[in-house]
């Protein structure tokens, strides 16, 4: 950045002609007006600035040479801008813009004038003064709908409204105000509505600052609104005096159909038209996944209902619905729907290979992936994995029974697109938009120490209603796990201090028997099957809660069956089952200040409690700190828990973990050149445990020493944004070690190889 900026950013600007230098919205008369939102309406705009002063993409476009022959110029010219010209026309259209934008918004004796200042040899600054007056403001509202029915349904909706007595005469909430009308009419049966039927009138008296609005919405004989209505009346056999409903006559399915004939199947009120000889899916999965039933009024929002249930199916690549009026019975217009489907690949084979070098001992993982995306013609999506990894081990490996870390893992799974619960109606299961998880996995790691298997099984749901597109849940009805340790090195369990319960539970068999809940809240615009809305969020803010217990089920049966315990604990199979629960709390805020620059906070919540069966909670179940999504100063479970000092990662990686996390985040994120985004940030946090144990000293969690114990980490970071997915390399320092015999505040005594920590990551850590 300090090479690009000591470039002259001038250097490519034409004689007689000025680099844009700066921009600036200053309103002299009002001090409520947000001038942020008011650069948007400029027509011409200075090169961005990295973190508010260092123009990078310009000084990279000025190191390219004048000659653009050679490719090092065009590379150079490619990943950078090229210097914005000053314009007095797209100034003068600029002023014209920020006075049309405040009229808009009640403004209408608006005043604009721009001040142009040369600071130094080819370079213009601009200030755009406003003088915005007083605004006009809405007096009273009132309605004027020919059509009785229509105004019943408008009128019986108006708490709805974001019109009221005493708002700016803003246009923007008039067009709202048009676009809910519209949106409602069209939701109860109005097809061919939109909302050139709808125009307002304001009646101001001269040398006042109020208007009173009239909101009028035309029938179809009007003029103007026979040019926007898309069917012709007469020919339905309808008056163009009103408005009519349209009733859906006829759904028919299209199954990727090709025009040559096919196979026709009535199911309940729908037809399906298949090729010959080939039924893609089941008729009562389309059923279900229809929402536009026959003999109910035409529904756009059930429209777009059908379109992401339907888009849930893997074995369907695209989707059209077809709205073709029929004809009328009586005052009621009808429709038939036609739902066209294409088929996607049924199969496919990915394959993933990777290297590792861990401090000079190589390794490598091989993983692959089969899907089958309509395996009983449910679009019900089996997958198959199946992994295996390997690295060799140098050093003194005397007394250990392997020379090498070696995995095979492999999971069987299959998603249905649906509920699969017994005893759940149709209407229950449309209202909510799910999926039905089976899987079954296995893990065979050896170690040099032990060989350990891992057997899992689940089953969960997952699920978002139609009604709130920002709220995703999944319940988790049973999720078990099985560890066994069949081999180790010779007394290896034996060696493990009685008094490390965290370290010999972990390599001892155990049983998890767990049931969990999760709900994400988030206000992010998700993207929608008819419209693409591609405007900037001001701000993005997001929720995770979670919950889970594990052990009642069996501990209940333990009890009521009478057993005896083994050891002070009940068993099944001979086996110890954990007993627990565990609660976390997740909340994101992202403040976009434009397109290029915003600001990412952070925090986060967890604890775990053992009870009953247990007097700890599972090693993998517990919290860790550190690492690229934690306290990015450390490497992942190397902070914690509280003050415990670890002096080494290896001997004291199991004992750095606890019951209680709290994470705190803060990052400023911009946009360079090219796909690379930088980024700042402070990290704080530390886990901690809820008992005292013996080989964790410093880890208890305390309500008058936690605050002290308190993490601090700060670093920068870049990542390269290919848009599906994006790369992150992080260096995280450390500012505060809470660790005890630690340099306490590397912050004032910095030493790179002792508190700097590199991190790569695919995704934002938040």
């Amino acid at each position: 950045m300090l090479l690009a900026s000591s470039c002259s950013t001038t250097k490519h600007v034409p004689e007689d002609e000025y680099l844009l230098n700066e921009v600036k919205i200053k309103v002299t008369d009002r001090d409520d007006i947000d001038t942020r939102g008011l650069y948007s309406f400029l027509r011409q705009t200075p090169n961005h600035k990295v973190l508010g002063f260092a123009k990078l993409q310009l000084s990279t476009y000025s190191l390219s040479g004048r000659d653009s022959t050679k490719w090092y110029n065009r590379w150079l010219r490619r990943l950078g801008q090229p210097p914005v010209i000053y314009d007095r026309q797209l100034t003068d259209a600029s002023c014209r813009q920020l006075q049309l934008a405040l009229i808009n918004n009640g403004y209408l004796d608006a005043e604009v004038i721009a001040d142009t200042v040369s600071p130094g040899k080819k370079r213009m600054d601009i200030r755009y003064v406003i003088t915005a007056g007083e605004p006009h403001r809405v007096s009273s509202i009132s309605y004027s709908i020919d059509d009785p029915f229509v105004r019943r349904l408008v009128l019986a909706d108006t708490t709805s409204s974001g019109m009221k007595p005493g708002m700016l005469l803003d246009r923007t909430l008039l067009d709202a105000e048009r676009a809910r009308i519209t949106r409602l009419l069209r939701n109860n049966g109005y097809y061919d509505f939109n909302r050139e039927f709808i125009n307002f009138t304001a009646d101001t008296v001269a040398g006042s600052k109020f208007a009173d609005i009239t909101l009028r919405l035309h029938s179809p004989g009007n003029s103007k609104g026979r040019t926007a209505l898309p069917l012709s009346a007469d020919s339905l056999g309808l008056s163009a005096d009103v408005h009519h409903r349209f009733l859906i006559d006829r759904v028919t399915y299209m199954v990727d159909y090709d025009g040559n004939g096919g196979d026709t199947v009535y199911y309940k009120d729908i037809r399906i038209i298949y090729p010959h000889g080939s039924h893609l899916i089941k008729p009562s999965v389309l059923d279900e996944m229809c929402h536009i039933p026959p003999g109910s009024y035409y529904s756009a929002a059930n429209v777009e209902r059908t379109y992401e249930a339907l888009g849930r199916l893997s074995i369907i690549k695209y989707i059209n619905i077809d709205m073709t009026p029929t004809g009328s019975d009586g005052q009621v217009g009808l429709l038939d729907a036609v739902i066209n489907l294409s088929r996607n690949k049924k199969q496919s084979i990915t394959v993933e290979l990777e290297g590792t070098n861990s401090e000079g001992d190589l390794g490598a993982g091989l993983g692959l992936t089969y899907q089958h995306r309509n395996l009983a013609h449910g679009s019900e999506m089996f997958t198959a994995k199946l992994r295996g990894s390997y690295e060799s081990l140098s050093g003194n490996l005397e007394g250990l029974i392997n020379n090498r870390y070696t995995e095979f893992a492999g999971e069987v799974g299959i998603t249905f697109p649906k509920f699969e619960c017994p005893f759940l109606s149709k209407s229950f299961k449309q209202r909510r938009l799910a999926s039905t998880e089976f899987t079954l996995s296995a893990n065979y790691q050896e170690r040099p120490e032990y060989t350990r298997i891992i057997f899992g099984t689940a089953w969960k749901w997952k699920w978002q209603q139609h009604t709130d597109y920002q709220k995703r849940q999944t319940f988790d009805l049973v999720d078990i796990n099985y560890v066994r340790l069949p081999r180790s090195t010779i007394n290896f369990i034996d060696e493990i201090s009685p008094d490390n319960p965290i370290l010999r539970y972990s390599y001892e068999d155990h049983f998890i028997m767990r049931m969990g809940y999760t709900i994400n809240l988030s206000n992010r615009r998700p993207p929608s099957a008819t419209t693409n809305s591609l405007a900037m969020q001001p701000s993005v803010t997001s929720l995770r809660i979670s919950a889970e217990m594990a052990g009642n089920l069996l501990y209940g049966i333990s009890n009521l069956i009478g057993q005896k315990k083994s050891d002070g604990v009940y068993k099944i199979l001979g086996i110890q089952y954990a007993q627990y629960v565990k609660g976390e709390a997740d909340y994101t805020y992202t403040r976009n200040f434009n397109t290029r620059n915003s600001l990412a906070l952070h925090g986060g919540f967890g604890i775990a409690y053992p009870y009953g069966n247990s007097s700890m909670v599972p090693f993998e179940k517990r919290f860790y700190a550190g690492g690229a999504n934690g306290v990015r100063g450390w490497g992942v479970r190397t902070l914690g828990p509280g003050s415990y000092d670890a002096r080494n990662s290896v001997a004291d990686f199991i004992n750095q973990c606890g019951d209680i996390r709290l994470d705190l985040s803060i990052e400023y994120r911009a946009k360079l050149f090219w796909v690379l985004e930088g980024a700042l940030f402070i990290d704080a946090g530390n886990t901690w445990t809820i008992r005292d144990y013996e080989n964790q000293p410093g880890g208890l969690f305390k309500f008058n020493k936690f605050y002290k114990q308190i993490a601090l980490a700060y670093g920068a970071g870049i990542r390269l944004d290919f848009t599906y997915f994006l790369l992150r390399f992080d260096l995280g320092i450390k500012a505060h070690n809470p660790a005890m015999n630690q340099e306490p505040w590397p912050l004032l005594h910095p030493r790179w190889h002792r508190d700097a920590n590199f991190h790569f990551a695919v995704g934002y850590p938040f």
